[in-house]
């Protein structure tokens, strides 16, 4: 015998009218929602792992000495505070031909020099002596392609020399512990390595994505619920009806699982189609290095895939499981007669957590993974703890409360905890994410040095010579600058210990890189050395924290304000009844909406604000890990933070207020 169970699901969702329709609509818009921040975020993550893979062949990896056929050397040097990579490359003598760089059409000979797109726009753009003369004159340059850059917006210069050339010679080692990943030199056979490593510059992109990552999977896990719930009463109301007609608790359970998931597959694949269709939009919102290549954002259709299916089961399951009681007590659900109440088991679990918690992260400094699966357990505890806590608060405020619109807000949170909870749970839950990246944006690196341009030399007799060549370079292109030899207690300028000389140059960033430029030519092997040298390796992971705490707080908070519209305004639709009798009872339409907001505010304010302190303790956590102290102006941002989120979630619960008007515009008829 053919199953009833499709049929009459498709009747039902037919039949179910304009308000089962608009239902239907919010919970396929919050699985769009959800589907495409979490592609918008996978593709961050996978997109950073292949950036930093086109950049493994410029870190020479060397080899025997009988087995190299070329010479390579990393220099790196800066222009308007932006990192510029300059590879320089020679062919041995008497050994085989070397394959050409990832992007290049040939191995550079003598003479030949290829520069990224970026980098020759941006040659053309500033004067001569504040870039392009750092680099060899050549007739003509080429081009780097895409296999060989991280992104369309990296600067980087290919320079084909000698083998007897200063820029290959061992000076051009670096060896200071700050010069790793931007001046070393080896022997080389070819550009792969067993142990391939990333450029500084985007080495650390991957883990700070997946950072934000794994702080978006809860909030989107929150919205998919919500969108499984939308319209939990209505559906609760007519599947207890068939219930009590002779339906069996399988095929109940059937038909939800049905039109939650098509609901949601449905909501997923237009999420997933809008990613797509907005990728070249997405490639240009810069990263670490910049923009990114379109390509790099494409996760794959396997990934596509599980992304969406992941969203349209969490949406079925949510749903599915508010179903128990009508398969249990329909009566019970039809007369609405059995308030959803909490245990206390909740709060024993939550504070196991917490001390779980404190005991791991008090012992000493946490590694990464350690503190990423603190990070889940909490946000774990905190959606098990959210609706006990409610529950609590609502029976409080009920017996101290003075006014009917507060009284109303109370019973609605004892009656339905889990409802009013998932309502401000995606704030509460963006309120960590807030009080985390605000206060983690690292101060580190060593103390300014200002208007400092060095040039580090092999002993101070060649450190004096070098300062006199420094000051007549200097003069003749008209260069404000004081060359002086620091000596040994050189620890506190740009020389970071090196002998060498340095210019205190007076001007703005122009006179820096006109500095810089003139002096390369005396800097034998090393390029000359700046402010954004020695800090590079901490502003890049200091850079990188804050791109990613940015992008997880917008989407965060946009996660949050969509989850709080999608609730609150099927909320209005499953309490219509509620409120019909309200109005027929002479309850004015403000002391509704008025009871409507409070009912979020609340929670909120005793939720938001221990996941917010959380948020911070987890910060500090991190600070710790880096040795560094917390950002002073994190208190600010964290403050903006909140009021955007708590304003943005009460626009969203008003736009709502116009669907609470027209539902209770005839009481006796709704009511009914």
């Amino acid at each position: 015998m053919r199953s009833p169970v499709l049929p009459l699901t498709w009747h039902l969702a037919r039949s179910s009218g304009r308000r089962g329709l608009q239902s239907q609509l919010l919970a396929a818009g919050a699985a769009a929602v959800g589907a495409f921040v979490m592609l918008v975020m996978v593709a961050a993550a996978l997109g950073s792992g292949a950036r930093a893979d086109h950049t493994t062949w410029r870190t020479p990896a060397a080899v025997p000495a009988k087995e190299a056929t070329a010479v390579q050397a990393l220099a790196t040097t800066y222009v308007r505070d932006e990192p510029v990579s300059v590879v320089s490359l020679a062919q041995l003598p008497g050994r085989g031909a070397t394959d050409a760089p990832p992007g290049l059409s040939s191995f550079p000979k003598k003479g030949e020099m290829y520069v990224s797109p970026a980098l020759a726009e941006l040659m053309g753009k500033l004067p001569a002596g504040q870039l392009a003369d750092r680099f060899p004159k050549v007739k003509s340059y080429g081009t780097i392609g895409a296999a060989g850059l991280a992104s369309p917006d990296e600067l980087v210069a290919v320079v084909g020399r000698a083998p007897t050339d200063p820029a290959l010679s061992k000076a051009a080692d670096g060896g200071g512990w700050y010069d790793a990943g931007q001046t070393e030199r080896a022997m080389i056979s070819d550009f792969s390595a067993a142990k391939p490593k990333a450029s500084l510059f985007t080495e650390s992109d991957q883990g700070a994505a997946l950072l934000g990552v794994v702080l978006l999977v809860m909030p989107v896990v929150v919205l998919a619920s919500a969108a499984g719930r939308l319209g939990a009463a209505r559906r609760e109301q007519r599947l207890a009806a068939l219930r009590l007609a002779g339906a069996t608790p399988r095929q109940i359970l059937a038909m939800t699982a049905v039109e939650a998931a098509g609901v949601g597959a449905v909501g997923a694949l237009a999420g997933a189609v809008a990613y797509g269709a907005l990728l070249p939009v997405l490639a240009e919102i810069p990263y670490g290095v910049g923009g990114w290549y379109t390509g790099q954002l494409w996760v794959g259709l396997p990934w596509l895939a599980a992304v969406v299916a992941a969203v349209t089961v969490l949406i079925t399951v949510s749903a599915v499981s508010m179903l128990r009681q009508v398969a249990t007590s329909p009566l019970g659900v039809a007369q609405e007669s059995n308030p959803r109440r909490t245990r206390a088991i909740r709060l024993v679990l939550f504070v196991g957590a917490l001390i779980y918690i404190y005991m791991s992260s008090g012992g000493g400094q946490l590694n990464t993974r350690q503190l990423i699966t603190l990070l889940i357990l909490f946000y774990a505890a905190f959606w098990l703890f959210g609706p006990w806590v409610v529950d609590r608060l609502g029976r409080i405020v009920a017996r101290f409360a003075r006014r009917p619109a507060t009284l109303l807000a109370a019973r609605r949170l004892s009656d339905d905890p889990r409802g009013a909870w998932r309502t401000v749970s995606g704030l509460v839950l963006a309120g960590f994410v807030a009080g985390f990246f605000s206060v983690s944006q690292l101060d580190i690196g060593f103390a300014d040095t200002p208007g400092q341009v060095g040039v580090v030399t092999s002993d101070a007799t060649t450190a004096r010579h070098t300062a006199t060549e420094a000051r007549t370079l200097l003069r003749e292109a008209g260069i404000q600058a004081k060359v002086t030899i620091p000596g040994d207690d050189n620890f506190d300028t740009v020389l970071r210990g090196y002998e060498g000389v340095i210019a205190h140059v007076t001007g703005g960033p122009e006179q820096i890189d006109a500095a810089v430029t003139a002096l390369t030519p005396v800097a034998a092997g090393r390029l000359p050395l700046t402010q954004d040298y020695v800090n590079a390796s901490d502003d890049t992971i200091t850079d990188r924290v804050a791109a990613a705490s940015t992008a997880t707080l917008a989407l965060s908070f946009l996660i949050a304000t969509a989850s709080a519209g999608l609730t609150a305004a099927a909320n209005v639709l499953d309490r219509r009844r509620v409120y019909g009798l309200l109005r027929l009872s002479g309850t004015p339409l403000r002391t509704l909406d008025r009871a409507r907001i409070r009912e979020t505010v609340l929670p909120l304010v005793v939720l938001a604000g221990g996941t917010t302190g959380m948020g911070v303790y987890g910060a500090y956590q991190l600070n710790k890990l880096a040795d560094s102290t917390i950002n002073t102006s994190g208190a600010i941002q964290l403050t903006v933070c909140v009021l955007l989120g708590a304003l943005a979630m009460f626009a969203a619960i008003s736009g709502s207020r116009p669907l609470l008007r027209r539902v209770t515009a005839n009481p006796a008829q709704t009511a009914d």
